[in-house]
């Protein structure tokens, strides 16, 4: 694990030198990262391409051919998450750093499978006639996909939280499946929350019919799964769920650590080093398991510049495709001194 991200870069070609003449040392205090989800309920992002106003794009049945998607065949502007490299970014931000933020995130995006539909869900969704997504399918059993993001990974001895362990606070014991039925369950465990849309995951009847596959980048990945899942927060208004997620799996949770160590790192470099560019380059990438396929990420450009204070509409032209209506879009506003990361398409406002 030492040299995870240190080899990454191995194969690629030399990034340009930093012509921003900025010194990332050399800058006021990182903010913290909770500030990324800040905006999440006042934008609604909405993706040029589709034309599909108002269908919840949420897949069933897992697998599906993804080069036979109807909206972008062929998906030229989409790339597997095992093959996306330094050349697959704009010209100009052909840099490292950048590269390896992107795909860190892409390591923190993981699979949502669900195999329960509440009888909870409401007829349509709040103040509009739209449909909400499989009402009155309450109690079905069928596998439904989407896309969540991993964040604020912790470690857990003896219900202490380890990177507390000096504060004398003793956490509720959150045992992992496997746990809650060992004569000798584990001391140690590993808790993170995932970001979501509530229409993939509605309530606890959902959390507890959710398996998250992680680190599925290709048809060859092998089989690592997180299944004991329940809801920290969730709301329909703004289609965002958050679930509180645990194992007590060493390897998993060790390499889950590390990713999200490496994570808080590259994301300052990258802050600290573009800060200063205003909005000259309108990056915008989505990383997302469209259909249940395996890990993509595309890459293009934001067009609208909404004030954060009164923001009510964000438009991106990145490719996406059918079965990405639960996936997060994150886009750089360097002048705002944010990176944000918003759900794609927020379906109940979309005009």
């Amino acid at each position: 694990m030492g040299n995870m991200f240190s080899n990454r870069l191995e194969n690629e070609a030399h990034s340009k030198p930093d012509k921003s003449g900025h010194d990332i040392n050399d800058c006021p205090e990182f903010p913290k990262l909770s500030d990324c989800h800040q905006d999440l309920e006042c934008l609604d992002v909405i993706n040029d391409q589709d034309n599909d106003a108002g269908d919840y794009l949420v897949s069933e049945e897992g697998e599906t051919d993804l080069v036979n998607s109807k909206k972008n065949p062929g998906h030229s502007e989409s790339f597997s998450a095992e093959t996306f490299n330094l050349k697959h970014l704009p010209e100009d931000l052909q840099d490292n750093d950048l590269y390896e933020y992107i795909k860190t995130v892409a390591d923190l995006t993981v699979r949502v499978d669900v195999t329960m539909i509440s009888p909870n869900r409401p007829e349509f969704g709040p103040k509009t006639t739209q449909p909400y997504p499989f009402y009155n399918m309450g109690d079905t059993r069928n596998l439904r996909t989407g896309s969540g993001r991993v964040w604020d990974v912790d470690k857990f001895q003896d219900g202490v939280k380890q990177s507390r362990q000096f504060e004398l606070i003793t956490f509720e014991k959150f045992r992992c499946r496997k746990c809650q039925y060992s004569k000798q369950p584990s001391n140690v465990w590993w808790e993170f929350k995932l970001y979501t849309p509530t229409h993939v995951v509605f309530d606890e009847i959902e959390a507890s019919h959710t398996t998250l596959r992680m680190f599925y980048n290709s048809v060859d990945s092998p089989f690592v799964s997180v299944d004991t899942v329940s809801i920290d927060n969730a709301g329909i208004e703004y289609d965002l769920c958050v679930l509180k997620c645990v194992t007590c799996d060493k390897s998993l949770g060790d390499k889950l650590m590390e990713i999200w160590k490496h994570y808080k790192n590259v994301w300052e470099k990258v802050f600290n080093k573009y800060k200063n560019c205003k909005d000259k380059h309108k990056l915008n990438f989505i990383v997302s398991h469209p259909n249940g396929f395996s890990k993509q990420i595309t890459v293009g450009k934001w067009k609208d510049n909404p004030e954060l204070a009164n923001a009510t509409k964000f438009t991106y032209v990145t490719c996406t495709c059918l079965g990405s209506s639960e996936a997060y879009a994150h886009w750089e506003r360097f002048s705002e001194l944010y990176w944000f990361s918003l759900v794609h398409e927020c379906l109940f406002y979309r005009s």
